[in-house]
């Protein structure tokens, strides 16, 4: 179980914040996925990845339907962890992601951030491979148009 949240859960943790945009929120979510993992109340596939981005999705869906509230882009909600010479990029990255239409939002999440095939991302969101595709390539479109316009001229 330690593995797993060490390969994942830094990607789990910015995958949540995109869909409950509340870093706090997302960081419940992870922790009740991985402490149901923990007391065997599921079993997990063989093939783990797209089972905890899928129960991961579920978990914050659950939490933005209960909490509805905004919150403030500073470093200590960032989606994101790395090196603080970068956080401002990184809360750049997090607001226009968060401008983008939740379905493409996830898939630009899942895809870049969670590694996962457009495959696994069709299970994970339970859409046609196509939609999973064309969802990343509308999200990542709209935010090369808002984060580099000159080049899309």
């Amino acid at each position: 179980m330690e593995r797993l949240y060490q390969l994942y859960g830094a990607k789990l943790l910015a995958y949540g914040c995109a869909i409950t945009v509340d870093r706090a929120a997302a960081e419940d979510a992870l922790h009740q996925l991985f402490l149901k993992l923990l007391r065997g109340d599921v079993e997990l596939p063989e093939v783990a990845r797209p089972y905890l981005f899928r129960s991961m999705r579920n978990a914050a869906l659950n939490s933005r339907r209960r909490v509805s509230r905004e919150v403030e882009l500073d470093a200590e909600h960032s989606w994101f962890v790395g090196p603080q010479t970068r956080m401002e990029e990184a809360l750049t990255l997090q607001a226009e992601l968060s401008r983008l239409p939740d379905e493409q939002r996830e898939a630009v999440m899942l895809h870049v951030w969670g590694r996962l095939t457009f495959e696994e991302v069709a299970d994970v969101t339970g859409v046609t491979l196509n939609t999973a595709a064309s969802r990343y390539r509308y999200g990542l479109e709209k935010l090369r148009e808002r984060l580099w316009p000159q080049r899309t001229e």
